[in-house]
């Protein structure tokens, strides 16, 4: 085991959900493939183009803040952060840097030092040697991101492990998800980590900083910090130093240096003189915290305080804001459906496995990957109605999955399919009785069984009589019909 210990921090950027970019009246659209049309000259950095401030994407960040226990400051300002690189227009990116909108924090024991406001850049495309014919490299440079609003958050050094990094990246992005502030796609890029990451002995000075960029996976958060662990280990321990550098996480599983590590003086910070410092009432702040919703961990409690559910039944629901929506609407449903508290309980218990086993399961077989695509064709009330009607035993459990699978293929009401279909359980005595008498007479040893005290010999004639009706019979029903018609 080594003697070292890691010592980490987080810097995350996520790029926020609104109808504009964060200085001008161009379209902030993440889905936009065809390059350089959601552009004008102030995210172009023409000279003279002046910007604007995006309150939408302020009070996003306040509302991120507020969540996450920030302080919200009265005063907050735009600064200037100067680095040189071909897709910033300007030659500078307006950020924040010593008057942020929140302060402080904490997300699953990780304080944070700071939630800032700034753009994000354009986005290049590199092309390499020999590839359209050419036979030099070269780049394309695409504006349709440039200007949009991003969103960074810096941790203080609290992480101790990529496991808990990978933890703390998880709930921040669900956190944005619910609050409607980003939709935080890291495969899309809406979301990129960056772990500043040092190693030492126990009690001894952290040891040289080194910055590992842009990583675009939870898989890759995970690896990163692993492999670098190791990496700054291997050189400790044969008595090298650890260079403070920027590196970045390749697809060959190993991070590669990409430059000296910059400084705050390296970016010659200096207030926009283009915007007006921006000024929060107490007001303004109380009325973005009463819109805050529930957030997910109060959600993953609730459900398990209100439906009875198990924790990871509960996690595993809330941990997909879709799903959570889809399973508090038809638990809704089922409220009204199951007047008794225990058969409401175990309606809700029903409701769940239904809804992460055979729903999900249709839904991977389907290749459906997104809740919202399901709910025009299984709606929540009809997903409801199917759960109710099993946990009143009056369609079986093969049934209602043969009807769920239907649903998923034609969007039909689970009514007509079952009742075009008489696909709905018998449980009236009188019309199970005739099938009684009939499976008595039909299956003797069975019967003699039975009478000899063999009792599970009941379940075979239950089996013939299910099978006489072709699922329709109610198994309890028909078990009481046979053991009063034996005792005779």
């Amino acid at each position: 085991m080594s003697r070292f210990v890691p010592t980490i921090g987080l810097e995350i950027h996520a790029e926020l959900r609104t109808v504009t970019k964060m200085f001008c009246g161009c379209l902030n659209d993440p889905e936009e493939h065809q390059p350089n049309i959601n552009v004008c000259p102030v995210c172009l950095g023409h000279p003279g183009a002046l910007p604007t401030i995006n309150r939408e994407a302020v009070n996003k960040v306040i509302s991120v803040g507020l969540a996450l226990g920030g302080k919200i400051g009265n005063v907050s300002k735009f600064d200037r952060k100067s680095y040189f690189y071909p897709d910033l227009p300007k030659s500078y990116q307006i950020s924040q840097y010593d008057e942020p909108l929140v302060i402080g924090g904490s997300l699953k024991g990780v304080r944070l030092t700071r939630i800032h406001l700034e753009e994000d850049t354009g986005r290049l495309s590199h092309q390499l040697p020999g590839t359209v014919g050419r036979d030099q490299d070269y780049s394309y440079v695409d504006f349709n991101r440039s200007g949009m609003p991003l969103m960074e958050l810096v941790t203080e050094p609290d992480i101790k492990s990529a496991e808990q990094a990978l933890e703390f990246a998880k709930e921040l992005q669900l956190i944005l998800r619910y609050l409607g502030a980003s939709d935080a796609d890291m495969e899309k890029g809406q979301m990129r980590v960056e772990a500043n990451l040092s190693i030492a002995e126990p009690g001894a000075k952290l040891g040289t900083k080194v910055e590992v960029k842009n990583l675009n996976s939870f898989r890759a958060v995970r690896d990163a910090i692993k492999y670098e662990i190791e990496r700054q280990t291997k050189i400790l321990e044969g008595g090298g130093k650890v260079i403070q550098e920027t590196r970045g996480w390749d697809e060959r599983g190993v991070t590669v240096s990409q430059r000296l590590k910059e400084q705050a003086h390296d970016y010659r910070y200096m207030p926009e003189p283009d915007l007006p410092p921006m000024l929060i009432s107490d007001k303004e702040i109380e009325e973005l915290r009463t819109n805050i919703p529930e957030l997910p961990e109060a959600r993953r409690v609730r459900f398990i305080n209100e439906y009875k559910l198990d924790e990871v039944q509960s996690a595993t629901i809330v941990d997909d804001l879709s799903y959570a929506e889809f399973f508090e609407e038809a638990a809704s449903e089922l409220k009204a459906a199951a007047e008794d508290i225990n058969a409401r309980q175990a309606s809700f218990q029903l409701l769940a496995n239904y809804l992460l086993s055979d729903l999900r399961g249709l839904m991977q077989k389907k290749g459906v990957v997104d809740m919202p695509a399901v709910r025009d064709k299984v709606p929540p009330a009809n997903f409801a109605y199917l759960i109710a009607l099993v946990a009143a035993n009056k369609v079986s459990s093969r049934t209602a999955k043969d009807t769920l699978a239907e649903m998923l293929e034609k969007g039909i009401d689970p009514r007509e399919i079952l009742e075009s279909n008489s696909l709905l359980q018998i449980q009236d005595e009188s019309q199970l009785a005739s099938v009684v008498d009939k499976i008595v007479e039909s299956a003797p040893r069975a019967v003699a069984d039975y009478k000899r005290g063999r009792t599970t010999a009941i379940e075979a004639l239950v089996g013939k009589a299910m099978g006489e009706l072709k699922g329709r019979g109610n198994p309890e029903v028909l078990r009481k019909l046979f053991a009063d018609r034996l005792s005779r």
